[in-house]
């Protein structure tokens, strides 16, 4: 089964961590989540990955090889950034082109027909693109090359609501088709939350949640009513935070209530993925 470990890692830029301690397992086949407040070391995490970095400690392996410097290793991952990788006078048609030949399983004919989907006009200089538009060559790079592990970090930056359903059903179809790993890192967890089966949450360069979304959603829940009745109810549960207005109360608790009973005056909801991790990130 293939999979890629990430053991103790640590990032320093001069003395400032971005990282730190970090250990991870992507497995294959599924759509993960990377999550996490500007700053907390998410696109880090995906330059060390690709080997666009390299880690103060720790180490990076693919199938047990390490990525670093190993092509072996690198041809199984396919990180897109928000950074251009290619010359910015290159024509996206020949990043296409030298994109197929870096990736032996790159699928030129679903890239086209992908580009005619987006309206990505292929005779444009990569220089000439719009950032909406940017962002689109590079999803289709990713979506076509068919490597074993897709990291795609703001994938959706300055896509319009259209070209983002686009995105997400043409991912959805591909991982259907063609399975194999995605690991999406973007701020709109709304959009996105439907499609991901593993959460991982990055705060100030600490791994704070690894969980299956299923697993994190079922311990988010809302608990409103007076203020009295929820402290009661509430004490010694793990509380995120809490709202007050007047003599009311709302406490936001990562706890699993499926089985609790619920006194009366008290009603209690289930939180979706952007509020848990709202909460999660402010504590």
């Amino acid at each position: 089964m293939s999979k890629i470990e990430v053991r103790n890692v640590s990032k320093l830029f001069g003395r400032i961590p971005a990282l730190r301690d970090v250990n991870l397992t992507f497995e294959e086949n599924r759509i993960y989540g990377l999550l996490g407040r500007n700053g907390a070391g998410k696109s880090t995490l995906l330059n060390l990955i690709t080997n666009r970095l390299f880690p103060t400690e720790g180490s990076i392996c693919v199938d047990g090889e390490s990525v670093v410097e190993n092509d072996r290793a690198l041809s199984k991952i396919y990180g897109m950034s928000e950074r251009p990788l290619y010359p910015p006078s290159m024509k996206v048609r020949e990043v296409l082109y030298w994109s197929s030949q870096f990736y032996p399983d790159f699928d030129m004919a679903y890239a086209r027909k992908l580009a005619e989907s987006f309206q990505l006009p292929l005779e444009k200089k990569v220089s000439g693109l719009s950032t909406g538009y940017s962002s689109i060559y590079k999803i289709v790079v990713a979506l076509s090359c068919n490597a074993n592990f897709i990291f795609l970090d703001e994938p959706v930056l300055g896509l319009d609501a259209n070209h983002r359903e686009l995105f997400y059903k043409a991912l959805v179809d591909n991982y259907a088709s063609h399975p194999k790993t995605f690991v999406l890192s973007t701020h709109l967890i709304e959009e996105a939350s439907d499609l991901l089966e593993h959460v991982i949450i990055l705060k100030e360069g600490h791994v704070i949640l690894d969980e299956t979304t299923e697993q994190v959603l079922a311990r988010g829940f809302t608990v409103s009513g007076p203020s009295a009745a929820v402290d009661a109810f509430t004490a010694g549960r793990r509380i995120l935070g809490c709202d007050t207005l007047g003599g009311l109360k709302t406490a936001y608790l990562m706890e699993n209530l499926q089985s609790a009973t619920i006194p009366q005056g008290l009603e209690v909801s289930k939180m979706d993925l952007q509020k848990l991790f709202i909460h999660l990130t402010n504590v």
